[in-house]
Parts: structure tokens; C-alpha cells; sequence
């Protein structure tokens, strides 16, 4: 007679830090995000696309999403079940919400605006929710 034994699922691992909304906040928010990935053991080619998606959302938040005195949160979520990283990144400007990145046009010369065309060719999916009173978060997930 051979018996299993039960496994239990994996747990979903969550990191959450507040951050000044500075250009200095954002680099911040990068390491962190690269440091407690190499400590969840994800792959290095999940680190890498989540260093680059980290760094282009907490960029756009410290500079479009800004207000004076407000900081942004830096939201990592592992879900090992499923296979799913999420990166949410949540700042005080509801009413300034990211364009569609078919809409963006930027100079060819340009030297920037090319944020979310980043995000959304290195995420499987990306996108935005509502933060009330007045914020918003832009989320992106990759499949580990």
C-alpha cells in the first residue's frame, strides 16, 4: 500500500514599499524589486524583464504621476500556483491615466515616451485600475 503525502500549495509571496515620488525613488524601487526577486529564486530571465518593467513604471510615476508631498507604492505579488508576477505600481494622478500604447506618437528624436511600449512588449499583459480617492495603479504581469 503506498500512501501520498499531502503538499501544500505554494504560498503567494506579496512585497509592498513606499516610495518618494523622485527620480531617486524610482532607481530606489528598482533594486528593491531586483533584490527580493533574487531572493523568491525567480529566474534571471523574469528578474531581467521585471527590472525593466519596474524601472519604466516607477519612472513614469515619479514624473507624470507626481504630486507634491505624495509618494508612490511599489507592489510585487509571486503567485508560484499560477506561474504569475505581477508588478503594480500605484501613484496619486487618477486623473492623468496612460494612453494606449497604439495611440503614442513620439519624434522619432524623442527623449521619451517610449515607457509603455517597453512595459508592453516585456509584459504578457499590462494595464490600469482606478485608485480611489484620486489615484491609479498601472499593473503588468509576466508568466514565470
Amino acid at each position: 500500500m503506498s500512501a501520498t503525502t499531502p503538499q501544500l500549495p505554494a504560498a503567494v509571496r506579496t512585497f509592498t514599499q513606499q516610495l518618494s515620488s523622485t527620480r531617486r525613488g524610482a532607481r530606489l524601487a528598482r533594486l528593491l524589486a531586483c533584490e527580493q526577486l533574487r531572493t523568491w529564486q525567480t529566474s534571471p530571465s523574469i528578474t531581467d524583464r521585471a527590472e525593466q518593467i519596474v524601472a519604466e513604471l516607477t519612472a513614469n510615476a515619479a514624473l507624470h504621476g507626481r504630486l507634491q508631498g505624495r509618494d508612490f507604492r511599489l507592489t510585487l505579488t509571486l503567485d508560484p500556483t499560477v506561474g504569475v508576477l505581477r508588478i503594480a505600481v500605484t501613484d496619486a494622478r487618477g486623473d492623468r491615466l496612460p494612453s494606449p500604447v497604439t495611440d503614442v506618437v513620439t519624434p522619432p528624436d524623442g527623449e521619451s515616451g517610449r515607457g509603455l511600449l517597453i512595459v508592453a512588449a516585456l509584459a504578457d499583459r499590462w494595464g490600469t485600475e482606478s485608485y480611489p480617492p484620486g489615484g491609479k495603479t498601472v499593473w503588468a504581469e509576466c508568466a514565470c
